[in-house]
């Protein structure tokens, strides 16, 4: 269920917990190992102050209401976990085509949808916050580089397929009176270096339904570009319901790709991003599976603390593992000492900082933003390669 270490009798656990995988929504236990109470009642009672169209990034939840892992670990995942036996980052990089490779591309980018669930949220990173795992010779490092507003920064190598990952990324939650939708700003980066191609993307919306039917789903427009090779995709991330919000399917994908300079549609694709999807193309008609949701992201099991005393002391795991632990063994009271625990600390280095006239700056990240409302931002790796972690994603 889960994975724990510690650095001594007085240093707190480090504590990490199974992804979410497609089991979260069929088992009768989630796949992170927790199952939150009911929650649709404590959850109308606790937004019902909240006015229509309010940001509710800054929204201060009680430990109730979190599932047991911090954002940075969520979008962590979505890049390091997947099954042992798939690998579609090294497909991107061996196709033999630009047009295979765009592909394999944009079923990687469909492989970072991930299943979650209603009525729970991640915790919110502090200031510093890192979380770094490695998969192979993938090595994935985050860092909350900014809290006001909130920015999360990843970076990514893989020095023997040649491969860069760089996201910089801002999710804003509002809350429209029958739902909350939660967009995420910034862009996603990926880098085959052997083949001088760089693809651009952003990331679908989480859209959480609480009236009429509770219920969460991704939804809204993915756009993928690469600029050498002029191909594009455009997907559409949609829901299909029955009267009242009663039946229906919330998780399925339409959309297609093209070449740009003649906007010629090459490919349609349809299907559902829990199960297959499939592209068909537009001049022989011939359809193939281009990503099976069971083959990657399915069985997912928790990371491993490879080496205890190499782990960061502002890794997400070790911050966070005394309230995840409290959180999955439904000890509430311990639960609220260790996130108000987390708050102090933070809180006390924040003043002493203030005091001091420090400036704080990420230390793996440089950060820059084109406008005063912080909404877009670049988010520059300072090293090259990112180093192997003690964390390790089996």
């Amino acid at each position: 269920m889960l994975s724990m270490a510690t650095e001594g009798k007085k240093q707190p656990k480090i504590v990490l917990t199974k992804p979410f995988s497609l089991e979260v929504e069929t088992d009768s236990e989630p796949s992170y190992g927790y199952r939150a109470p009911n929650l649709i009642r404590r959850l109308l009672s606790l937004l019902k102050n909240v006015r229509p169209g309010a940001d509710l990034t800054n929204l201060q939840l009680p430990p109730l209401f979190y599932f047991p892992k911090s954002q940075l670990q969520c979008y962590g995942e979505s890049v390091y976990s997947t099954t042992s036996n798939s690998n579609l980052l090294n497909k991107c990089n061996n196709e033999q085509t630009p047009l295979e490779r765009f592909t394999s591309v944009v079923a990687w980018s469909i492989s970072t949808t991930r299943p979650t669930s209603f009525g729970v949220a991640p915790y919110n990173p502090i200031l510093g916050e890192t979380h770094h795992v490695s998969k192979g010779n993938l090595n994935v490092l985050l860092e909350q580089v900014s809290t006001n507003p909130p920015v999360s920064a990843l970076h990514a190598t893989d020095d023997k397929e040649n491969i860069e990952m760089i996201w910089c990324q801002q999710a804003v939650p509002k809350f429209r009176g029958t739902s909350i939708e939660a967009e995420v700003h910034g862009k996603r980066v990926l880098n085959l270096r052997n083949h001088g191609e760089t693809y651009e993307m952003n990331c679908p919306r989480l859209s959480i339904r609480i009236l009429p039917v509770p219920g969460v789903s991704w939804a809204g427009i993915v756009n993928i570009r690469c600029k050498e090779t002029g191909l594009v995709a455009e997907l559409s991330y949609e829901s299909s319901y029955s009267f009242l919000g009663l039946g229906g399917n919330s998780k399925l994908i339409k959309g297609k790709i093209l070449d740009s300079s003649s906007f010629n549609v090459l490919y349609d694709i349809d299907g559902q991003w829990d199960r297959t999807v499939n592209v068909k193309d537009t001049k022989s008609g011939k359809v193939k599976v281009i990503y099976d949701a069971k083959e990657v992201i399915s069985g997912l099991k928790a990371p491993i603390v490879k080496d205890a005393e190499g782990v960061w002391q502002t890794e997400s795991a070790l911050i966070w593992g005394e309230l995840t632990q409290a959180i999955i063994s439904n000890d509430w009271e311990k639960a609220k000492e260790a996130k108000q625990g987390v708050e102090e600390r933070q809180s006390k280095t924040l003043k002493e900082r203030e005091t001091r006239g420090e400036r704080w700056t990420p230390k793996n990240f440089l950060v820059s933003y084109s406008n005063e409302s912080g909404l877009d931002c670049d988010c520059s790796p300072i090293n090259t390669w990112v180093p192997a972690a003690p964390i390790i994603a089996p």
